[in-house]
């Protein structure tokens, strides 16, 4: 079986039809995740300001001493020539950002093996964005797409929008057998009409053909790209359960297939190759790349990612255990 021929072509067709959460249990789920992400994020990082600002900023700020790994383009030369030692002035990051979530939850998105679906992950990690970008003035604005459909949810401040943005992930239908996830098409949904400098959260499990790489490395151009991959267990290893039967969520194909020991192998092979291919189109596309998956602690790895960038953009030494 060639892994990524089709997306979603790991998940097996044991997976329950799960109907949609009534409008008080998506409440409830909201709340969960409110408190879940404001305690855990806050706790982790002790006090310290996270946010998720484009770059350094433009506003000149104080000079400190130059440490290894810092931009050299950021010297303060008549400081460094006063004192004798290397010299870089800092910068004051602007406290406005649009940030705009690409929420990929088509078909191959409806699969999870351990304590939640992929989907579940992308609402969790869509609502610590949210979190993390809450800045006065900042706006935050979403493209959905289910495969029946993109929605767009305009830009707007305020926790009543951020609030209404999650509760649309969140209750967004399900794909039906033959509705194909269209990422390429999502991503040019955010290029037109040119907006202002911000940042970009992509959500989704990158299977399939990396047809999406040329519209996001245009985005690149003008924004901060994130890219947040969504994985399961079962998107990189293949048990051995024997006889199975694998469906390629977004066509309908299924395969019946003996999990022996060769083909998982072969799977996992198939797998690797497949996330090297993705790790390098978003590489030469300019996006950063965060890695999530079903069975790990999502907050820790959000924080820890997100704090490895401000420390690359200020030298900053903060560390999350």
């Amino acid at each position: 079986m060639r892994r990524g021929a089709d997306k979603g072509a790991s998940a097996a067709s044991t997976t329950a039809t799960v109907m949609p959460m009534r409008p008080a249990d998506v409440d409830h789920v909201l709340r969960s995740l409110q408190i879940t992400v404001r305690r855990r994020v806050d706790g982790l990082l002790q006090g310290n300001h996270l946010g998720l600002l484009p770059g350094p900023g433009s506003e000149p700020g104080d000079a400190r001493i130059y440490q290894p790994g810092d931009d050299v383009r950021r010297m303060e030369w008549a400081v460094t020539a006063r004192t004798a030692v290397p010299h870089i002035r800092t910068t004051i990051a602007d406290r406005e950002l649009e940030t705009w979530l690409a929420v990929d939850l088509s078909a191959s998105m409806d699969f999870g093996t351990v304590t939640m679906e992929k989907r579940d992950l992308a609402l969790a990690a869509a609502a610590a964005f949210a979190y993390l970008s809450r800045d006065a003035g900042s706006r935050l604005g979403a493209v959905i797409d289910t495969g029946a459909g993109i929605r767009r949810i305009p830009a707007r401040g305020g926790d009543a929008a951020a609030t209404h943005l999650l509760r649309a992930i969140a209750t967004a239908p399900r794909s039906a057998p033959g509705e194909r996830g269209d990422l390429a098409r999502m991503l040019e949904q955010l290029r037109r009409p040119v907006r202002r400098r911000g940042l970009v959260v992509v959500l989704s499990d990158f299977l399939g053909a990396s047809t999406w790489e040329r519209p996001l490395r245009a985005l690149t151009a003008r924004h901060d790209i994130i890219a947040v991959a969504i994985s399961d267990p079962r998107d990189r290893e293949l048990p051995a359960v024997g006889h199975v039967t694998l469906t390629d969520p977004e066509s309908g194909r299924t395969r019946s297939v003996r999990a022996d020991r060769a083909l998982q192998a072969r799977f996992t092979e198939a797998a690797e190759e497949q996330r090297r291919q993705v790790a390098g189109a978003l590489r030469r596309a300019g996006a950063s790349l965060l890695t999530l998956s079903t069975d790990r602690d999502w907050v820790r790895d959000i924080v820890r990612f997100v704090v490895a960038r401000k420390r690359g953009w200020g030298g900053d030494s903060a560390r999350v255990s």
